[in-house]
């Protein structure tokens, strides 16, 4: 296994690159090669050569992936990739308020990597805006936990 995760981010106004931050701290504290990038400029090559990754995104306008991550998902989708040698986590960001779609740009990303054979490390993060706690705040416990997951599964 590589020492080596990738943090993926989709965000509209920076929250989950605060996350991000947070998750990488923890997993280079544990050892790990943790770097983030932004999903910005990303296609489906990003994953074809296999590896770890942790999908963190917000959810916008009605159940979308954030605008910066909307050609990536679409590249998955287009170019279908073999995935089967990515493994990946989900910490995905949203608000109860709008319960229908709460939650589904991590949603989206989960349902896609899974479908095209990536195996997911651990349970999807479900943050809830409208519980009262800041995303970040809850971060370093789920990248610890998924942490302890990631090594079980070596």
């Amino acid at each position: 296994m590589s020492d080596k995760v990738t943090i993926l981010v989709g965000t509209m106004t920076g929250t989950a690159e605060l996350v991000a931050d947070e998750i990488a701290e923890v997993l280079n504290d544990k050892g790990l090669e943790a770097e983030i990038e932004l999903m910005d400029d990303l296609d489906s090559a990003a994953l074809s050569g296999g590896g770890t990754f942790i999908i963190c995104t917000s959810t916008y306008g009605s159940g979308d992936v954030p605008d910066n991550g909307h050609a990536f998902i679409e590249s998955l989708d287009k170019d279908a990739p073999d995935l089967s040698a990515v493994r990946y986590g989900v910490f995905a960001l949203g608000d109860m308020t709008y319960a229908q779609t709460f939650c589904f740009g991590g949603k989206q990303f989960d349902e896609m990597l899974s479908k095209l054979g990536a195996r997911r490390i651990g349970e999807v993060m479900k943050h809830n805006a409208s519980e009262g706690t800041l995303p970040e705040d809850v971060a370093a416990d789920w990248a610890a936990e998924w942490y302890d997951t990631l090594m079980e599964a070596a």
